[in-house]
Parts: structure tokens; sequence; C-alpha cells
């Protein structure tokens, strides 16, 4: 019985974990199982042409929100192909329902963790068992599960990050994140799971990203964790995300002695408005947060990626704005802005009516409108969201974008940017960067009515950072004050860049 795994990445440098969980735990089956990643980039035929390759007897998809679309066609080519496939399915986007993707012609869902569920269910399938076709959610015990890490191949790891983690769960209720459905946070052993994560090290991996949802919430295994990194001395990343409120002074102490480029923290504040916090289950205690963002923009050199959401039942455009201006007042690091979506299974279905809700149903089920923004206010917030990446989170314009808004709203400044430039532009897609740092420059001098000499100086500051970039046509008249500016000391890169 020769079985495959796959799944459709997000992109070419991601892998999956959970394939390799169910591989680890295939037991007798192992031997004849192999693993096999695609992205969805990848041309659905091709895809389905090598699945078939070698006449397996069992296909087992992880879904995904970015990929249900994908996998849905895919599966319909693969019956066509080869009606006798038993497919399996798995993964977040069919744990839930409904489901809003048609899955009819997969002949097994698995809800929930599959990392004993799909052996259990090949079991079945052999010994001709008759098994419902959706099977129910189960939590394996995780100390008990073998791990997946010495199924990453040397080619994964020269290329893709490597996904680890040490804990299952999130403790917290926040009614849009599917994480809020888990019980309990669970532990592996971490004295095992630090064995293989030095075995990875050894093999050359060096770009560790952790699936754990609340990485600081336990400070004996974060400390444990965090130990393990700097006592490396060569260069690695390590991703973690993190709560923003816990951050005691052992682990304080440690993220201070990461070095520039080794340690990312992604930190969930979606929304400053405790109105609209207590109103999705989302706990904040703001102190403790400010205090936190400043401390680690001021004493560490960790990079700090800070996730808001728009579209938050009963919040507005004013209220998102101000949470915008908080954040870029407390920190200069990457802001990530997100359009609310619905998944299945959380809990913030329950505002529907109250909230005038409405959602696509198509992946990824983001919000279309509500009783505080309008369909074009979303259009406008996605366009919003997509330039703020160009400019600000890409670190590309960090002398020159601050001229925006000077001492007045980050928000309502690069709003009426974003809206500026949409005309310029008809698309948020394929814009050059010289093509953006011209725009950029046109907007402070046409609509700002700043002196194109001030706009310049800072414009090829940002621009000419990096060796071999070519002063554009439009600003060479100003080089001259440029190079004066180098002389002195006022080009070059800034201390703290993303």
């Amino acid at each position: 019985m020769k079985i495959i795994l796959t799944t459709l990445n997000s992109r070419f440098t991601h892998s999956s974990i959970g394939l390799r969980y169910i591989y680890a735990n295939l037991n007798e089956f192992q031997e004849n199982t192999t693993i096999l990643e695609f992205s969805i980039n990848d041309a659905i035929q091709t895809i389905a042409e090598k699945l078939l390759f070698d006449k397996p007897s069992i296909i087992g998809i992880g879904v995904y929100i970015w990929n249900a679309s994908f996998v849905q066609e895919l599966i319909h080519i693969l019956k066509k192909i080869s009606p006798e496939i038993i497919i399996i399915l798995g993964g977040p986007e069919v744990s839930y329902m409904p489901f809003r993707v048609n899955f009819d012609l997969a002949d097994f869902i698995i809800a929930g963790e599959g990392d004993e569920a799909f052996y259990n269910l090949c079991k079945n399938i052999k010994n001709n068992i008759s098994t419902p076709k959706l099977i129910p959610q189960s939590m394996p015990t995780l100390k008990n599960l073998k791990l997946p890490y010495q199924y990453y191949t040397d080619d994964d790891i020269k290329n893709r990050y490597i996904y680890v983690e040490v804990s299952r769960g999130c403790p917290f209720e926040c009614e849009f994140c599917l994480s809020s459905m888990d019980e309990r946070v669970r532990a592996f052993n971490l004295d095992e799971v630090l064995i293989e994560f030095q075995k990875l090290w050894d093999r050359g991996a060096r770009n560790f990203k952790f699936v754990d949802r609340t990485f600081n919430l336990n400070m004996l295994t974060a400390n444990k964790i965090l130990d393990f990194f700097l006592e490396k001395d060569e260069q690695y990343f390590a991703h973690f995300e993190v709560i923003p409120d816990h951050f005691p002074s052992s682990i304080k102490e440690k993220i201070k002695l990461f070095s520039h480029g080794s340690l990312q923290l992604e930190i969930g504040i979606q929304t400053l408005n405790l109105d609209i916090a207590n109103n999705i289950s989302r706990q904040l205690k703001l102190d403790k947060i400010k205090e936190n963002i400043q401390f680690l923009e001021n004493e560490t050199d960790a990079h700090i990626h800070l996730d808001l959401i728009v579209g938050l039942p009963g919040e507005s455009l004013e209220s998102f704005g101000a949470n915008l201006d908080q954040l870029v007042r407390l920190s200069s690091c990457e802001v990530q802005i997100g359009i609310l979506k619905k998944l299945s299974g959380t809990q913030i279905n329950r505002h529907d009516i109250i909230h005038g809700m409405v959602y696509s149903d198509i992946p990824p089920y983001d919000i279309l409108q509500n009783n505080e923004l309008t369909f074009n206010d979303i259009q406008i917030m996605k366009r919003f969201a997509r330039f703020w990446d160009l400019t600000y989170n890409s670190g590309n314009f960090k002398n020159t974008l601050p001229m925006l808004w000077k001492d007045e709203s980050v928000y309502k400044n690069f709003y009426n940017f974003s809206i500026w430039i949409y005309t310029q532009t008809d698309s948020t897609w394929k814009i050059s960067l010289q093509r953006l740092s011209e725009l950029l420059f046109r907007y402070l001098i046409e609509v700002k009515k700043l002196l194109d000499k001030d706009v310049a100086i800072n414009l090829l500051e940002d621009i000419m950072k990096l060796k071999g970039r070519a002063i554009p046509n439009y600003l060479k008249q100003f080089s001259n004050d440029f190079k004066i500016n180098a002389k002195l000391g006022t080009s070059g890169f800034n201390k703290r860049q993303i």
C-alpha cells in the first residue's frame, strides 16, 4: 500500500511540519510512504502528474486557508484520472464546520490533529474496517508522539525555513483565532525536543520558525530555548510568536543578548481599543504592552513584527487609525496590517447580526463590510495595507516616509497618500522600487508642498544606502548636495533598519 503525503505551501521557502509528524508516526507504513511538497505557484495539473507517477493507493493532503481552492481543483483532477485512489484530507481548513470549499470528492477527512489519526485510518483501510468519512477530532498525548525533525531533508535545511514547536494550544480565547478552540496548552518533552534541535543544527539548519502560539507563556521553557540559541557562535535566524504583556526580567535579559538579525518576535496586538478587545474576548494589559514594546525597541536588536487587524466588530477606521498612530509612536518596527477573516470554528460569527458582518465565502474569507466599514472602506484599507508593506514595512524609506506625517497622524496622512498613489498606478502590484520612490517624491513636493531639496536629500539617503544602486534621473540634480551631506556623516544606514 503506497502512500503519498502532500500539501501546497504558500511559497517555496516554507515547509510542512504537519506532514512530517504524520510520516514520523506511520510505523509499519512508513517505508512505503513518500512526502512530496509543492507551492500554490505550481501548476495544478503538474502537481497531479507527479502525485500519480508512482501509482499510490492513498494520497494524504494538508489543507490550509491559502491552498483550499487549489486542493479542491487538485482532487477533481486526481479523481478524474485515478478514481480508485483514496484521498484523505487533514489540516485546519477541514477541522471545523462549515466547509466553505466543496471537498465532497475526498474519501476521508481527519478533523484536528492527524499525527496518530492518519495512521489509525490507514490501518482500517488496509484491514477493510468500515470507517466514517469524517474522522472526529482527537488530541494525542504530545510526549508519546515520535518527533518529525529527522525527516527534514538536507535540501529543506539548505533552502527552506525549518518549522519547529515545543507546545500546542493557546490559553486565550480571541474569537477570530482558531487557536482559541484548543482546550489547553500541551507541551512536548523539552529535553527530547532540544536534542532534535541540536541534530538539526549539526546538519546545518540555521533558520528556525517556532509555530507555538504563545512562546513566552512558560518561562522555564522559553529560557531554555533562548539559551539553546545564545550558546551558538554562528549566525542564525529564530522566529517566535509571543504575547506582548509577559516579558519578565529573565526573558528581557536574554533577549538583549541576541545580535542583530538573529531574533524575530511576532506580537499579535490586533487592537489597542479596550472596548473592541473586550468585545472579542481578547485580554489587553495596555501599560505592559507599551512598556514591553518600548523595551524591545530601545534595548534590543530583535526584529519586531506587530499585527493589527482591520474590520474587527465595532471598530471604526478612526479607532484603527488611533491604534496605528500609537504603535508607530512607540516603535519603528514592522506593523503588519491584516484584514479580518471569518474562520470556520471560531466564535467571531456571534457578531454577525448585531454588527452587520458580511464575509466572503471564498478563501481567505475576508470581511467585505460591516456596520462601521463599507465595502469601499475595506477595499481602500486593503490597498493601504499593501502600500504600507511596500514603503514602511520594507524599510526602504526610513528617512523619507516620516516626512508624510511629521508630528501629525500617521494614519490620516498615509491614508491620503495610499489613495493618491493608487490613482497614479491603478494597481498595488509590480511597482518597482524606483517607480515607488519617484511617486513618493512627487507626492511630498506636489501634494504636501515640501521643499524638493529636503525631500531629495532624504530620498537619496534611503536609495543609496545599498552599494551599487544608481542615482535615479529625477534626483541627479540633487546629487551634489547629497554627496556633501554624506561627507558630513548624515548619509548611510540607520541604526535600526527593518
